[in-house]
């Protein structure tokens, strides 16, 4: 936790103003009188909508510096564009390696068995932002969205407080009055922080935020409208209950297309908003707070139908989504760890063994989730979350005392429960997933979905402050100065109000946000502008980070094209694929001790003349094609005879069968030799398959290199060379790590010397020609937790000679 005196303009100028708010609420109450003729309510909250854009405009450039900076948040960018241009998938073209990586699914094209080898590929995040910012791109504006999203969003709070909390009629001759809860709410909107930094950046969260609240302000909105309705009984479409509760429908059917646990903790929220209703005949739960009479209850399966029809948009674009994503309905996400990370299932929705992906979530599962995520995992999962959470609504965590306070009091008023139980809801939702999801500025991000339901209950806790300050009951001092302040008796309050989110930006959240914009060379890694200063203005661009390819790769086909740089033949491959274009390399360099990045771009040249010999590198393989009881990584494993000093690294989860497929740019193979080089250590050992357009044609046997000896110097050994068929469509390496009874039988094997034309290869003497082996003078990669700690079996690289030039 950061905390202390402001150390950034944007932290002195919240201090400020926090400070101005003060002084001015003072004044008022030293003045003890106000100007009449209040402001609509409405054109408060448009007015505070409009400074909630104007402030998540300013985080824009303040924070982010310009353009997206979470890994999250490049994907989404990514699946925007590609939506703009009309894909929810797009075609996969050779070599796959060069698009393909985090957050990128790839799936057969579904339906085309003629096509053999046709693949798409998609960004595994749900579509329901994306499709939103693909208008920004149409519109040539992605950025603006977030700031739009805040106009509204807050003026959805205002809403929401209002329905859920409406104010008292005013007495005679008393003058408008603005109700004071939902100025406050919409007022706590415009000014968290967390709300800005996800109304800025490309994250979904701002998107479900509003749909949460606009469904269940909808919602209530139509049970209040339904009995007006039923005494006047309209025609379906005419009936103002059956409209808005569509629009509840609509909104909840985008959060399920957006935020998929968030829309299951908004339909418990909404189960509770129905339980204050009555039968026909009996007091409606509302005349509690202010009805006049008893009200018949509302038809409510004409609601639920309405609700249920809005929802259908929102989930068919979801189906249609993970349709196109994995060819077939089935998650998107779940498809993508399925090949990428491990141990296999680790990326799931529940608890048990396994649970924790080791690639994607390593350091946080080692650390938290050694015994599995049960029940003592999940609580304190669940209270890292919450402990950052506090900071979130009011930006600070000692102003958090106001949420549960207005949770208390809705809790007591039926008609307002829903508000009250909607945070539990959501916590209860997220609490299967293992993984806390926090990082500075984006706050406990999986709970920033009911944020301004949190506003309303902290609205709803200082309006009964002010209100019990200015009861009767009071006598002089503050309650006197508020009452004297009619018919605008909200104004000081509102000041104050204003002035603690202010002064807790000022003193605590500054400092996250702060590191937010710091972190990761404090720049976002891929700059257009920076390209077109650099005079290119055609060709291809490599660059060196998955958020820079996310950021720059366009699946429409323009006069630049941003790839993946991987340092070996593919890159080569892929400036011939593309008519060898003029190519450069765009440098994002981080210094060693922090600070602002440095970006370069620099010409990237190719011989005319095509290689004799070639290397592919086995991490650019990743992610791979398929796993069956493994999983592989990429690894460091610097300092040892790995080439680049990374490979990829298969690791079996379990006693069976441990087989990690992936695939090989066959255009340029055809005709080729091939010699994969694997690295092994200790008891590591297996075997690698050659397969051409699914049928495998050699195997090389692989035995261990120190058996018994976890930790042993990494050893490096070049297969022999085995050829590729002419007319090859599709070309994949399976590499299957043997387990513990399977190291006795490889042993005998190379000890007896056995093999047959299609399993050959051992490494042993009688090919000591043919095969270079290459011992490390280091230890295990990465130290005694490292890739080659208790054995390893890795694909290295993938010698290739001979092969085809292709060039479009």
């Amino acid at each position: 936790m950061r905390a202390g005196l402001p150390r950034d303009p944007a932290q002195w100028l919240a201090l400020a103003l926090s400070l101005a708010a003060l002084l001015a609420g003072a004044w008022l109450l030293r003045r003890g009188r106000s100007r009449a003729g209040a402001p609509r309510g409405v054109a408060v909250a448009a007015a505070l909508g409009l400074a909630a854009a104007l402030i998540s405009a300013a985080y824009v450039a303040v924070y982010l510096r310009g353009g997206p900076r979470i890994i999250d948040a490049t994907s989404y960018w990514l699946e925007a564009r590609a939506m703009a241009a009309g894909h929810l998938a797009w075609p996969l073209g050779e070599p796959e390696a060069s698009v393909l990586g985090r957050f990128l699914v790839r799936s057969d094209a579904a339906g085309d068995a003629a096509r053999r080898g046709a693949a798409e590929v998609a960004v595994i995040f749900p579509p329901g932002y994306p499709a939103l910012l693909a208008l920004g791109f149409l519109a040539g504006a992605p950025l603006a969205v977030g700031p739009l999203l805040a106009a509204a969003l807050t003026v959805a709070t205002y809403d929401l407080a209002a329905r859920f909390a409406p104010a008292p009629p005013a007495s005679a001759g008393s003058g408008a009055r603005l109700p004071l809860a939902p100025l406050l709410a919409a007022l706590f909107s415009a000014l968290c922080a967390a709300l800005r930094y996800h109304t800025a950046d490309t994250m979904s969260h701002g998107l479900a935020a509003l749909c949460f609240t606009v469904a269940l302000a909808s919602a209530r909105r139509a049970l209040d409208e339904a009995p007006a309705a039923a005494a006047g009984a309209p025609r379906w479409w005419r009936d103002p209950s059956v409209r808005a509760a569509a629009l509840a429908g609509v909104a909840a059917g985008w959060l399920a297309a957006t935020r998929p646990p968030s829309a299951l903790a908004l339909a418990a929220a909404l189960l509770v908003a129905l339980l204050p209703e009555r039968p026909p005949g009996t007091a409606a739960a509302g005349a509690r707070d202010g009805d006049a009479a008893p009200r018949p209850s509302p038809r409510l399966g004409r609601l639920a139908a309405a609700l249920a029809i809005g929802a259908v948009p929102g989930l068919a674009l979801l189906a249609a989504h993970q349709r196109a994503a994995t060819g077939a309905f089935a998650s998107s996400q779940g498809a993508y760890y399925a090949v990428s990370d491990g141990p296999p299932g680790c990326f799931r929705y529940g608890f048990g063994e396994g649970a924790g992906c080791l690639f994607e979530h390593g350091d946080f599962v080692r650390h938290n989730l050694a015994e599995g995520y049960g029940f003592l995992a999940a609580a304190g999962t669940t209270l890292r979350r919450l402990k950052l959470h506090l900071v979130d609504a009011l930006n600070a965590e000692p102003l958090a005392l106001l949420v549960i306070a207005g949770a208390a009091i809705a809790f007591r008023r039926p008609r307002s429960r829903a508000l009250a139980f909607a945070p539990l809801f959501q916590i209860a939702a997220y609490a299967p997933f293992y993984f806390d999801g926090n990082y500075p500025g984006g706050g406990a991000r999986f709970f920033a979905d009911v944020l301004p339901v949190e506003h309303a209950l902290a609205a709803l806790a200082c309006a009964a402050i002010a209100e019990r300050a200015g009861s009767p009951a009071a006598r002089g001092g503050l309650a006197g100065r508020l009452r004297a302040l009619s018919p605008v008796p909200f104004v000081p309050a509102a000041l104050f109000a204003a002035a603690l989110p202010l002064a807790g930006f000022a003193f605590r959240a500054g400092f996250d946000h702060a590191a937010l914009r710091d972190r990761e060379g404090g720049l976002p890694m891929y700059d257009p502008a920076a390209v077109a200063r650099a005079g290119v203005a055609r060709g291809l661009v490599f660059v060196d980070t998955d958020h820079g390819f996310n950021l720059g790769f366009d699946p429409a086909a323009g006069d630049v094209a941003v790839l993946r740089h991987r340092g070996d033949a593919i890159d080569r491959m892929a400036w011939e694929a593309r008519g060898r274009p003029p190519a450069y390399r765009y440098g994002f360099a981080i210094p060693d001790g922090g600070g602002l990045a440095s970006v370069s771009i620099a010409p990237l040249a190719f011989d005319a003349a095509p290689p004799r010999e070639a290397l592919i590198e086995g991490e650019s393989l990743w992610p791979p094609r398929a796993q069956r009881g493994a999983w592989a990584a990429p690894e460091h494993a610097g300092g040892t005879c790995a080439s680049g000093g990374r490979l990829l690294a298969v690791h079996a989860a379990a006693s069976g069968e441990a087989v990690v497929r992936v695939g090989l740019p066959a255009p340029w193979l055809r005709g080729a030799r091939i010699s994969p080089r694997v690295a092994v250590s200790g008891d590591g050992a297996g075997e690698v398959i050659l397969a051409v357009d699914g049928a495998p044609i050699h195997v090389w046997r692989v035995e261990p290199a120190a058996p018994g000896a976890p930790g042993a110097p990494l050893t490096c050994v070049e297969l022999p060379p085995h050829p590729i068929p002419e007319d090859a469509v599709g070309i994949e390496l399976s590499i299957a790590r043997a387990n513990a009874r399977q190291h006795g039988k490889l042993r005998r094997d190379a000890r007896d010397g056995t093999r047959d034309e299609a399993r050959a290869a051992t490494p042993t003497a009688a090919n000591a020609a043919r095969i270079r082996v290459e011992a490390a003078a280091v230890s295990a990669p990465g130290g005694p937790g490292g890739p080659a700690a208790g054995g390893l079996f890795a694909l290295d690289a993938v010698a290739v000679a001979g092969g085809n030039s292709v060039d479009r």
